[in-house]
């Protein structure tokens, strides 16, 4: 394959455009806005097709990436890419992303890409077949890893949705109330009252009560070893120190020595982001306490870990995501951001707290879903690995195409 790569610039392979002002976005219309760091809204129209390349143009992120499968708006902080003489658009988008494009920025006090410095950076490409077979094969990939994604966003609303309908909006007691079928399985629906009472969160079902959340869980702190003690590969006798980052990107993973000091969680542990705003996915970016779970090891003083009074660890995890639980937070004022998530806050923070029975039936649920959705989790980032492993062997040649997609099968 080697001597059929040609050398030449992407402003051969792609013709570059700058994007322009969003127009009005809503969540419900049809087309992704995407900025310089990504989609930002929906809106009803489009400036690029189907198939477009996304590049940020400003900003410590300009050269970010983004591969829109349908039609989409780019906007004045982005550059639109389309592929030019029938060149691959998939393939260009591996290309790019093998390119380091925030390398070419230009500026310091506002970094920037324009398009006459795209179009100058040198690039070696194969002949069109093969960049077909090469996207097809990593596109493949990252196909698996949005149906994970969006397997996952199915699974994760319909649990929030189970979760606001029992222990927020009270369906199934309002429906008993007013004679209705609560519309679940009958053993379930016995496990409801048909009745209200009141309390000092107004009226909750009959038989249920209001706690303190410090009566139904507490924090439990992290440790902070010393940085010389860091190192960033694995060995005996070390263990992975978690950091709030950590959750959301895997550049820089560190050990420390595992001492009786450290305190420790696992997978299934629900830990708090104490200070401020960390960018967990998945949330609002108005959330102050993020919610991180997935990872294990030890955690450093920036976390901190729940540890539920009774079995009640998946509701825990969605009223301290819910909107409700937020906006006491926020309601506290800047301190809970600046100073961090304290223990103290549980004092004053109330939760309805259902009889036995209800919650088990809830955990059940729950616990079978954050299982599979961690599992697909764990499936794209294998996934990812592969991609981002035969990336760089495909376009050198050192690696075949048909051994490629014997192995990109094989991760599927």
């Amino acid at each position: 394959m080697g001597s059929d790569i040609r050398e030449t610039t992407l402003g051969v392979l792609l013709a570059f455009s700058n994007g322009h002002s969003s127009p009005e976005r809503a969540d419900y219309l049809p087309y992704p806005v995407y900025g310089s760091n990504g989609v930002i809204g929906r809106t009803d129209t489009a400036n690029a097709e189907a198939g477009s390349i996304v590049i940020g143009r400003v900003g410590s992120q300009c050269g970010s990436l983004y591969f829109s499968r349908q039609p989409c708006w780019v906007t004045d902080n982005a550059i639109r890419a389309t592929a030019l003489n029938n060149n691959d658009p998939r393939f260009l988008f591996y290309l790019l992303s093998a390119l380091e494009l925030n390398g070419w920025r230009t500026g310091s006090g506002q970094p920037l890409l324009n398009q006459d410095i795209l179009s100058h950076v040198p690039a070696n490409v194969p002949p069109v077949p093969e960049q077909r077979a090469i996207g097809g094969i990593l596109g493949a990939l990252d196909d698996k890893i949005e149906l994970n994604r969006r397997m996952n966003e199915t699974l994760e609303a319909i649990a929030r949705a189970l979760f606001k309908s029992w222990f927020i909006d009270f369906d199934p007691v309002r429906a008993k109330t007013e004679g209705r079928d609560p519309g679940l399985p009958a053993d379930i629906a016995a496990l409801f009252p048909d009745s209200f009472e009141d309390s000092d969160l107004g009226e909750i079902p009959k038989g249920w009560r209001v706690e303190r959340l410090s009566v139904a869980m507490t924090f439990q702190g992290g440790a902070q070893p010393p940085a010389s003690e860091f190192i960033s590969e694995s060995c005996e006798g070390y263990v992975r120190l978690v950091q709030i980052r950590d959750f959301y990107s895997s550049s820089h993973i560190t050990f420390v020595p595992d001492t009786k000091k450290l305190r420790k969680f696992t997978t299934d542990d629900i830990m708090i982001a104490r200070y401020g705003s960390s960018g967990n996915a998945g949330e609002s970016s108005d959330s102050l306490a993020r919610i991180c779970r997935g990872l294990s090891g030890a955690y450093n003083v920036a976390l901190v870990k729940v540890v539920p009074h009774r079995p009640i660890r998946e509701y825990l995890d969605y009223f301290l995501r819910s909107r409700a639980f937020q906006s006491v937070i926020k309601g506290m004022g800047a301190r809970s951001v600046q100073s961090g998530f304290r223990k103290e806050d549980l004092d004053v923070i109330s939760v309805v707290i259902a009889p036995d029975p209800v919650h088990a039936a809830f955990e059940r649920f729950a616990t079978n879903t954050w299982r599979r959705t961690y599992a697909n989790r764990e499936i794209s980032r294998t996934l990812a690995a592969l991609r981002d492993t035969l990336l760089p062997k495909l376009l050198s040649g050192e690696l075949r195409v048909e051994d490629a997609e014997r192995l990109a099968d094989e991760g599927v």
